[in-house]
């Protein structure tokens, strides 16, 4: 099937499994013109349905609780249990049982696509190499929290240098369109519980973010408490998308609550699942990191190997150092580079695809207003 018929398919596919929203679903297809990157964030579902195809040699890979939907931005910090700031991967939407190497083929496809729109200046050889190093590192020392306390100085730098404004981030909740209608009995419920006081009085309002989300339901609650303001998101939780990609009727179950849980890592307290919605704490030092908003002076080095090394940490929570490190050894030399440009050459095709149109496809997104 072409682009077009696989957004329509996807899409009358998730509508038959949590409610969309018809006008995000507009907003998100608009987005995904606009460049090459955004695109790929916002069509998962494509890829897990062409990389078997495209890197059938690394198939074989040991299989893993992929984080599946992996890309630059899907990165961000939070606040563990000791309020301590930890950087890492913050989006599990897209979790599924895959080989290891699916999330280092698109985070590398990521890099080479996010280059033009956010000024990286790294080419895609060395930025597979230090992604690797970083991965293979990780794995060596059996994985490690990225916590920016005491150590990682230049990641500390270019994750701080972002957190300085909470005017602007609290101004762009503020702007969130109020809720009509009665928010869903689930999602109060996920909400109400990560108050600090039942007797808080809160308001909601429905959100817009992300690309490849866009579309289900998410709702913002906000709330003044002793003397500043606290914000809480719930979005609507469906199995991974490689479920359709798979063609099985066996759909299974979620798995963001056992990717998080098994991961190295030191958790967010805030994030919880519960009854089909991801819950979580929003502030200005707990939110996902856009490349546009980072200094012009980072190290992409340092950043690019956090990133390696963080999806080491998740992969951990479901196979040993020793088999994914064996697993490397085995690899030609160039293998992550090939596979980048095979599937880069994939998701540009498709891209192509998108913004000519539908010279064919018929049917139109599922969803409602």
């Amino acid at each position: 099937m072409n682009i077009h018929h696989a957004v329509a398919d996807y899409e009358r596919w998730l509508g038959g499994r949590l409610p969309l929203i018809a006008a995000d679903l507009i907003i998100k297809h608009r987005l995904m013109r606009e460049g090459a990157f955004p695109f790929l964030r916002g069509t998962y579902f494509r890829w897990a349905q062409r990389w078997p195809a495209t890197c059938r040699d690394l198939l074989d890979a040991p299989v893993v609780l992929a984080v599946g939907d992996l890309h630059v931005e899907n990165f961000g910090t939070w606040r563990d249990a000791e309020g301590r700031l930890v950087w890492g991967i913050n989006d599990f939407d897209e979790v599924w049982r895959l080989p290891y190497t699916n999330d280092l083929v698109r985070l590398a496809v990521s890099v080479a696509l996010a280059a033009d729109a956010s000024d990286l200046r790294l080419g895609i050889k060395d930025a597979t190499t230090i992604l690797l190093s970083g991965y293979r590192e990780s794995l060596a020392a059996g994985g490690q929290p990225v916590v920016l306390a005491e150590r990682h100085h230049a990641l500390r730098k270019i994750a701080v240098s972002r957190l300085r404004n909470p005017e602007e981030f609290w101004a762009k909740l503020d702007a969130a369109t109020p809720m009509r209608g009665v928010l869903p009995r689930e999602a109060r419920s996920a909400l109400a519980k990560l108050w600090p006081s039942r007797a808080l009085p809160w308001r909601v309002a429905h959100r817009i973010a992300g690309v490849g989300s866009l579309g289900r339901q998410r709702f913002v609650a906000l709330a003044d408490w002793r003397g500043g303001r606290i914000a809480r998101e719930a979005k609507g939780l469906a199995v991974s998308a490689a479920a359709w990609a798979s063609g099985s009727r066996r759909v299974g179950r979620t798995l963001y609550a056992t990717a998080l849980d098994r991961a190295v890592r030191c958790a967010d307290p805030f994030v919880t699942v519960h009854e089909g919605w991801i819950a979580r704490r929003l502030a200005p030092d707990c939110s996902r990191i856009e490349l546009a908003s980072l200094p012009r002076d980072r190290s992409e080095r340092h950043l690019l190997h956090a990133m390696g090394w963080e999806t080491a940490n998740v992969h951990l929570g479901s196979a040993s150092a020793r088999t994914l490190l064996a697993d490397l050894e085995r690899r030609p030399k160039n293998w992550l580079v090939r596979a980048a440009a095979a599937m880069s050459d994939d998701v540009l095709e498709d891209f192509a695809g998108w913004r000519a149109g539908p010279a064919s496809a018929k049917g139109r997104p599922a969803g409602r207003d």
